[in-house]
């Protein structure tokens, strides 16, 4: 047998397996989605503990303030709210006053200024809400999310024994326009698909947009000074959580992002951002590619071609039908409701998001800097990053 068949055959091989991973990627996503997420879960489960929840703010948008109010609504009788903005010029400034003025008998209290212990920004910001902190949980939560007045007790009723942090599904509120359905779509099918599968086979996959940690844990890796030099900070601060033997559980409710700006440039961007990210600290990303729906369906059409001599171009199709409408399903699941897009609307931003995967992993390996907030960054390997400054 020469070389060129075994290479060959490896390949067909490699089709089937990825075939295998794939789908049960769907199935374990859409069952849990099923079985874990929406379930109302109101009611306060044993002792009660207090919360301390920490805002990174800059900057304002249309929807900031209505955002943040969710948070001044909880219906949970023992948190904080700690809103840190960088500068004193910041508008955030007066959203947070307005509102410290709307709700006088909610503890909260406004920090300005942050503290330069690293690179992160976002770090810097919570530096002076993290050590004024007063109670044994922390939720650090960005500003774009909003809550239901029940979201802190269902994260703290996760927070059992053995379990260290709770973190929520990313998703996207309803909003209008293209940009909002193709957000939404990307939310509903594509990452749920992995940092479903991930947590739910023990691989530690969590973002930071919505987090509810154990301070002396955290404390005990050095607090948040210890993850300054990282810009993907939450994978680091799960890291060292999860190195000191604790568990994770995932909220029955979504992280709702409602972020007041969005477009489909600024979509890519933070595709390509986080993509960057994934690459400098998993050099296994870089596989990333195949398991998106079209190169998949081509490398297990091809394999399905070689071996069974099936239709590679009627295999595609089918496989891409059948990968549409289990996505489909999966996004009916995480929005837990009737969607705010038409079937039409959701097939042309599906298209469109599964076309641009490709490129969008390209463009994150062509260029290894990455701008955020103010500031630019150069990754380095494992995750560390130094700024760039212009001189």
């Amino acid at each position: 047998m020469s070389l060129v068949d075994l290479c060959l055959q490896g390949l067909a091989v490699f089709g089937f397996i990825l075939f295998g991973v794939l789908w049960l990627m769907h199935f374990m996503s859409i069952i849990y989605v099923r079985l874990h997420l929406h379930r109302k879960r109101s009611e306060v489960k044993g002792q009660m503990a207090g919360v301390s929840l920490l805002k990174p703010l800059k900057g304002v948008d249309p929807n900031l303030i209505s955002n943040l109010e969710t948070f001044f609504t909880l219906d949970y009788p023992k948190y904080e709210v700690l809103l840190c903005v960088q500068d004193q010029d910041d508008p955030a400034v007066d959203v947070c006053k307005k509102l410290l003025g709307k709700y006088p008998n909610v503890d909260a209290r406004l920090f300005i200024g942050g503290k330069k212990v690293g690179i992160n920004p976002k770090i810097n910001n919570l530096m002076p809400g993290y050590e004024g902190a007063k109670y044994g949980l922390v939720w650090i939560c960005d500003s774009g999310i909003r809550v239901k007045p029940d979201s802190l007790t269902d994260m703290t009723n996760q927070m059992t024994e053995k379990v260290g942090l709770v973190h929520g599904l990313p998703y996207v509120a309803d909003r209008q326009g293209f940009a909002a359905t193709l957000e939404q779509v990307y939310f509903g099918t594509s990452h749920p698909r992995s940092y479903i599968s991930a947590n739910v086979t023990g691989i530690k996959c969590v973002t930071g947009m919505s987090c509810l940690m154990r301070k002396d844990v955290l404390d005990q890796a050095g607090g948040l000074v210890a993850f300054a030099q990282y810009i993907a900070e939450d994978y680091f601060m799960a890291k060292a959580i999860a190195d000191r033997g604790w568990r994770f559980s995932m909220a029955t409710q979504v992280a709702l992002q409602n972020s007041g700006s969005y477009s489909i440039g600024q979509f890519q961007s933070r595709m390509i951002r986080w993509t960057k990210l994934r690459i400098n600290m998993l050099p296994g990303t870089v596989l990333e590619p195949v398991s998106e729906c079209f190169l998949a369906s081509l490398i297990i059409g091809w394999a399905a071609h070689y071996v069974f001599r099936w239709d590679m171009m009627v295999f595609f199709m089918c496989h891409c039908l059948a990968w549409f409408i289990s996505d489909y399903i999966q996004l009916t699941g995480v929005q837990g409701g009737a969607l705010c897009f038409s079937k039409l609307d959701f097939a042309v931003a599906w298209f469109i998001r599964e076309s641009m995967a490709v490129q969008i992993f390209l463009s994150a390996l062509w260029d290894p800097t990455i701008s955020w907030r103010t500031g630019r960054y150069r990754l380095r390997c494992g995750g560390t990053a130094e700024e760039i400054l212009d001189v």
